[in-house]
């Protein structure tokens, strides 16, 4: 079964950094390529950055473009989100989810497997 726990949430002060991990196992890591997306209380789910399903390529949502960064380790089977520079907007809860199909990357239906997320609080 697939299975992924994001960490690294924590609140931090507006300008700091945070780093998420993404852990994932129950298949083969390279096998599909992962995304994250965040929620804030009484929003939608919202698309924050994914790779293309190469892998080659990254995708970022237009609100965290020049501050967050997708990476991963293969060997570790871990997606990384580090997110620099960070408001009081992006507060919320990140979720880490493995991409299953379709061609629209920035779709929560384009996802089969998600983490339980891990709270991010940016305070002003």
């Amino acid at each position: 079964q697939v299975h992924l726990v994001e960490s690294g949430g924590g609140l931090v002060q507006a300008g700091g950094s945070l780093r998420l991990s993404c852990a994932a196992s129950g298949y083969p890591f390279n096998s599909a390529p992962m995304g994250w997306f965040r929620q804030a209380p009484g929003k939608e789910r919202e698309f924050v950055a994914a790779f293309s399903w190469s892998g080659l390529s990254t995708y970022y949502g237009d609100s965290v473009k020049g501050r967050f960064t997708i990476s991963r380790d293969n060997a570790k089977n871990t997606v990384y989100l580090q997110m620099n520079s960070l408001k009081p907007e992006d507060t919320g809860v990140y979720y880490c989810a493995r991409r299953a199909n379709g061609d629209n990357v920035y779709s929560l239906n384009s996802y089969d497997y998600w983490g339980q997320g891990t709270q991010v609080t940016v305070s002003s």
